[in-house]
């Protein structure tokens, strides 16, 4: 079976619901976005403490206020006349209180901090993951920077938990043919992987224009308040802009076709680490040890090589943008400094003038380098929506709630086919009444799993109707109606957590005693009262510490738990003993007087004493009946199918 694609989104259609799924923290990233505007505002003070110095102090110029920009000129009134010793004293007080409060103190980037904390990770998509799902940044350090960087990490974490939440809620909703042709472990990369994409997208949609275009601005504002203003530098400055976006829009596409590639290398390395440690006891009993080894090996290492394959993108663009970058910043420097040769301007001058020029041109390349950068979270982007956009299970406009099953359970002429067109039940008709015991037996790919999975309305039927109480089961709505059932699967799903907390799974206030009376019911008292902890007792990992049988029992008796009305079985005596499954069949009976029970089985143990045996061949009903009825057929598809259970069996 092969899920429908969904219609592939594009980069600016991802970005786009980016901004509405960001709508709920839309005053906490107002809160955000204040507090990096007041980050910013400090840079304005930070080269003025060193022209101080080197004017003032160093080559002992006398300080006249009216010199400077209006925004320092308070700062240095009470200085007017001061000797070099005062002026340092204060310039020295005042780095302090700057370092203090912001983190930052002269006029170098490095010599400013910044609030920020990232873990250790490797050169792949994957491991960077939990720096982009708990970032907490901020331009300035100090007090301001840790409040800042401690807001960030909050609102950081609190987004990425509310939409990988969302993803996983979404993926139980989905139905049942939804993962046929998928494995987990893709699944599990999506949400736990791909969804910090939408964080970190948020963070530069949001934030990083409207920082860059204040940076900007605020460089230029200094710069012109300033008596010593170059336009030629601040337009050299703005020239990194096109710089930027004319090195990195060439490889955009590549960058977004890599980063997506990468992800899906990572998401089938992590399905086949899933799918080996899952089957642990099956590689291990094969001596298959060494192939899962090298099949793991050979997915790693292309998870490795496809984020390389990213980083080489990011290179290819740098490097594209250095030489004109350098060109640039290199005829600023030049410029700068011929103008202080000729004397235009002081050695404090080119300090103001060239912090502001590098402040303004490291925002223009980060704005001029937005639309590449946005490339890799829109490639996780892509594949989050892919899940999200799935059809999930609805309900009609006017579904009503099930109030229970009172009368029984009919197939109306039901046929249903697989999403890619095969043909797996045609033309079933029958009618379960409540207080029976319905068995459907038949070869193995008949459709008897198909036909339990109708009735309990994990698949719709393509021809026909499900009918409960005379009414269409698509009459009531899913999840009321599931409450009203109990399946018991084939494979036994048993969760790592007590017996106790398994059995309340669907009843999460069931007493102790309707436990232990549902574990009787299920002939798993004995065992279970044997266990050291009882009830209490942890069962493992998929029930790891349990028999198979054991599992099965506990299973059973977790769907007895919630006295549903409808409660289906698959094959659940298939790893129990002659004399287990006998006491239990007839406590199915017992369960079985207030409500309708349905076996898939094939041991003639289970289905002898069903009230009704439905035997199936290729999707069709062809006989129906007592035990003793179909038995009773020369010839009959039933008859020849215990013969031959007989033989085998002998």
């Amino acid at each position: 079976m092969t899920r429908p694609a969904a219609p592939p989104l594009g980069p600016f259609d991802a970005l786009r619901r980016v901004l509405r799924y960001a709508a709920p923290f839309r005053a906490r990233f107002a809160i955000k976005l204040s507090l990096l505007l007041v980050s910013i505002l400090p840079l304005m003070l930070l080269p003025w403490p060193g022209k101080i110095v080197i004017d003032h102090v160093i080559e002992a110029v006398p300080l006249d206020p009216a010199g400077y920009p209006f925004f320092v000129r308070p700062l240095l009134a009470p200085l007017t006349g001061a000797d070099p010793l005062t002026i340092l004293g204060w310039t020295v007080a005042f780095q302090l209180f700057l370092l203090i409060v912001v983190g930052a103190f002269g006029a170098n980037f490095r010599e400013q901090d910044t609030a920020d904390a990232y873990l250790a990770s490797g050169h792949d998509t994957q491991t960077r993951t939990e720096n982009e799902a708990n970032a907490g940044f901020s331009l300035s350090g100090g007090l301001l920077g840790w409040l800042d960087f401690r807001f960030t990490m909050r609102l950081t974490q609190d987004l990425n938990h509310h939409y990988r939440s969302s993803l996983f809620e979404r993926v139980h909703a989905l139905p049942m043919t939804a993962f046929d042709d998928e494995r987990i472990g893709d699944a599990v990369y999506r949400v736990m992987i791909d969804t910090p994409s939408i964080t970190t997208a948020c963070h530069r949609i949001l934030l990083t224009p409207i920082g860059a275009l204040a940076m900007i601005g605020v460089a230029a504002f200094a710069m012109a308040m300033s008596a010593q203003s170059r336009p030629e530098l601040f337009g050299a400055a703005l020239a990194m802009i096109p710089v930027a976006l004319l090195a990195s829009l060439p490889l955009a596409t590549q960058m977004r076709r890599r980063s997506h590639d990468s992800r899906a290398a990572g998401s089938v390395t992590t399905s086949t680490a899933e799918e080996g440690l899952a089957q642990v006891l099956a590689v291990q009993s094969l001596g298959a040890g060494d192939q899962q080894r090298d099949h793991f090996d050979r997915d790693s290492w292309r998870s490795f090589g496809a984020y390389r394959a990213v980083v080489r993108t990011s290179m290819a663009a740098f490097l594209l943008g250095f030489v004109p970058g350098s060109v640039v910043v290199g005829w600023a420097l030049m410029h700068t400094a011929d103008l202080v040769i000729t004397g235009v301007l002081t050695r404090g001058d080119f300090l103001v003038i060239f912090t502001y020029f590098v402040q303004a041109a490291i925002a223009a390349v980060t704005l001029g380098a937005l639309w590449f950068d946005l490339q890799g979270a829109s490639a996780g982007l892509e594949r989050v929506f892919f899940l999200m956009d799935q059809p999930a299970e609805r309900d009609a406009a006017n579904a009503r709630a099930f109030t229970g099953l009172r009368e029984g359970l009919r197939f109306d002429r039901v046929g249903y086919r697989y999403p890619d067109g095969t043909r797996a039940l045609q033309d079933i008709d029958f009618e379960a009444r409540v207080g029976t015991l319905t068995a459907v037996v038949g070869p193995a790919g008949s459709g008897k799993t198909t036909l339990a999975h109708l009735a309990a309305r994990f698949l719709e039927p393509g021809e026909g109707r499900v009918l409960l109480d005379g009414a269409d089961a698509r009459t009531w709505t899913r999840d009321s109606l599931r409450q009203r059932i109990s399946y018991v699967f084939q494979e036994t799903f048993l969760f790592d957590g007590t017996i106790a907390e398994n059995l309340r799974l669907g009843a999460p206030d069931a007493s102790d005693e309707r436990l232990w009376r549902a574990l009787e019911q299920a002939r798993a008292k004995h065992f279970v009262s044997q266990l050291p902890q009882g009830l209490a007792t942890r069962v493992g990992r998929g029930g790891s510490q349990l028999s198979v049988g054991q599992r099965q029992r506990i299973s059973i008796a977790r769907a007895l738990v919630r006295e549903a009305d409808l409660l289906i079985l698959d094959e659940p005596t298939s790893a129990l003993d002659p004399e287990t499954e006998t006491a239990l069949v007839e406590s199915l009976h017992a369960a079985g007087r207030d409500r309708l029970v349905l076996v898939v089985a094939h041991r003639l143990s289970t289905i002898r004493s069903a009230h009704q045996i439905l035997f199936l061949e290729d999707g069709r009903i062809v006989e129906s009946g007592t035990h003793a009825e179909l038995l009773a057929r020369p010839g009959g598809a039933y008859r020849r199918f215990i013969e031959v259970q007989g033989r085998a069996d002998a």
